[in-house]
């Protein structure tokens, strides 16, 4: 889908920023007003792979509207945290890319000796835990190859400015990389891989311009800036509105993920607690197993709105359900044993969905919380974004639990987030 403002042309140059997500990629153009100009979606066009993630971003470019394009004055790219590939000198891939929800655990005992404290990179999905693996899994001809390793819109940013080995400080956290020395610990150096450790930059620094052979196929000003990148969960958190401390951003998607914007930094791996460095400030939080996940395994989607129209969120709920889909969570609780609390199921399906709607708002409540009580700065409002943030009834629930005012987020595209990091 295909969505352009022609009135914003006047407003150039503009921003592209770029989302790569579990399912497909998102584009939005915006102008320094940060009004949205153009915005662009498509599905992968197969299996997540380099060579599609290429074709997807030179499919998005090829898209653009011949009075937008040439006007573009800065490119960033946002991915999904912990999808890395292995590439040699050339930037071309060595092996699948390993996505971020891929486990490594037989890496996560030396990954544990080699991370700083209170580090995600400390997890059998983090990054380090990849690359570990890949060095003691592949055949020594391939690993011999190596060059780079680089996350996905580490590896993608590279497509336009052709510069290998950069990354970003929020890709980076989970390879291990210390936001707060601004350096790689001293337990990484050294190491029979260290050498492809990518250099790390700011999000939104400046890297350079596209290549002389982007511009002419695209039809981007030779001028075009290409910034280093970010996650795409952190792209949605700039997307929100949130932009002093105490601003959170809830995200109901198919997990509950929380951040807070924060002048003091908190890393609590024993809550599932981390920070990421934001300029001088710190978004700290953690994301729960708890969400949307959850309500679909029992409603379909029309359900879920039908059903929701018949609770009343003033009326007090019995039921004190801990909603998971299956055994584990993260945060508030780090528990990978925690068993799922959704029992006793009542008859009716509304007075079920009731409970469950709370049980998550609860969920979050309790984050806040832990944040507050670990130092974090003190919440003045929340920002929704996902699919959840849809569901009026579910956010009366939350704001009943909640002592600060709930909105929508600004807007809930990552894509969006990642052009105001472009603007700079």
């Amino acid at each position: 889908m295909i969505r352009s403002d022609d009135d914003c042309v006047a407003a150039l140059p503009v921003a592209l920023g770029i989302d790569f997500g579990t399912s497909g990629v998102r584009a939005a153009v915006v102008d320094p007003q940060r009004h949205l100009c153009w915005e662009y979606r498509q599905g992968y066009p197969d299996l997540p792979a380099p060579g599609n993630w290429q074709q997807a971003l030179f499919e998005l470019l090829g898209a653009l509207p011949g009075a937008i394009a040439p006007q573009i004055g800065r490119i960033a790219i946002d991915g999904t945290s912990g999808t890395v590939v292995l590439c040699d000198r050339t930037g071309s891939a060595l092996t699948p890319p390993l996505l971020y929800n891929h486990p490594c655990p037989d890496a996560l005992d030396r990954v544990k000796t080699l991370a700083p404290l209170h580090s995600p990179a400390a997890s059998a999905t983090s990054s380090l835990a990849k690359l570990v693996w890949w060095h003691q899994t592949l055949p020594p001809e391939r690993w011999q190859r190596a060059a780079y390793l680089l996350h996905q819109a580490d590896w993608l940013s590279a497509q336009l400015h052709g510069q290998w080995g950069l990354s970003d400080y929020h890709n980076s956290l989970k390879l291990g990389y210390d936001v707060g020395d601004l350096c790689y610990p001293p337990a990484m150096q050294g190491q029979p891989w260290s050498a492809m450790l990518p250099q790390v930059l700011a999000p939104g620094q400046v890297v350079g311009l596209v290549t002389a052979a982007i511009a002419q196929q695209f039809g981007l000003s030779p001028q075009c800036q290409v910034v280093a990148g970010t996650t795409d969960s952190i792209a949605a958190f700039l997307a929100s509105g949130a932009s002093a401390p105490g601003d959170g951003v809830t995200s109901l998607g198919s997990t509950l993920v929380i951040k807070l914007l924060s002048d003091r930094r908190i890393d609590a791996m024993e809550y599932g607690i981390y920070s990421h460095r934001l300029g001088h400030l710190w978004l700290v939080g953690g994301a729960s197993n708890t969400g949307g996940a959850v309500l679909e395994k029992f409603f379909d989607r029309d359900a879920l709105a039908a059903l929701s129209q018949q609770i009343d969120p003033a009326a007090p709920t019995d039921l004190d359900y801990y909603p998971l889909t299956q055994p584990g969570e993260r945060f508030p609780i780090n528990d990978p044993e925690l068993a799922p609390r959704i029992t006793p199921r009542p008859e009716g399906d509304a007075e079920f969905l009731h409970g469950l709607l709370v049980g998550i708002a609860r969920i979050e409540q309790r984050g806040y919380t832990l944040l507050a009580e670990l130092g974090a700065s003190p919440l003045r409002q929340i920002y929704t974004a996902g699919g959840g943030a849809a569901n009026e009834t579910w956010r009366q629930l939350r704001a009943g639990l909640m002592p600060v005012p709930i909105k929508n987020a600004a807007s809930v595209e990552a894509a969006v987030g990642s052009a105001y990091l472009a603007l700079g």
